[in-house]
């Protein structure tokens, strides 16, 4: 589990490109090899003014092979749309990455609702999408790491 708010990586503040991989700052390198070594994301994205938040993007920006190939799983949240806005611009930016963002996904319309005593209660049906997320991506885990492979050994 990786929190974004405990990273609180600044602003881009590499002076390399990132593809080129030659990181300075130390905030960087553990980023990049936290990103490595994983080999599938599920993102919770909440929407903000009909896009996904600063700091995630701020986050991606920073590395670019680090993304290359893996699965990514997409949790939205929001008002009425739970998030779809957010997450069809973020799978935009997953992309360009040659990243894997998976079809299926899980969308929590009005998320407050689902809150009893500060504790997430989802009903039956975000249940079951984060059910069909999971399978979805260790499919795609299981067919993506040997493109992993290949790519990692030029």
């Amino acid at each position: 589990m990786l929190d974004l708010a405990e990273i609180n990586l600044p602003l881009m503040d590499e002076p390399n490109h990132p593809r080129l991989q030659q990181y300075e700052k130390t905030h960087t390198k553990k980023w990049s090899a936290k990103i490595d070594a994983a080999d599938a994301f599920i993102f919770v994205l909440g929407e903000y003014n009909y896009g996904f938040p600063a700091p995630v993007k701020n986050a991606i920006d920073f590395l670019y092979k680090e993304w290359m190939y893996k699965p990514v799983g997409i949790v939205s949240y929001g008002g009425a749309s739970g998030g779809m806005r957010s997450m069809q611009m973020f799978r935009q930016v997953l992309s360009a990455l040659h990243s894997l963002p998976l079809t299926v996904s899980v969308s929590i319309p009005l998320f407050t609702k689902f809150f009893e005593n500060d504790r997430f209660v989802p009903e039956e049906k975000v249940s079951k999408a984060a059910e069909n997320l999971f399978m979805e991506l260790r499919e795609y885990c299981r067919v993506s790491g040997e493109l992993r492979g290949k790519k990692k050994g030029h």
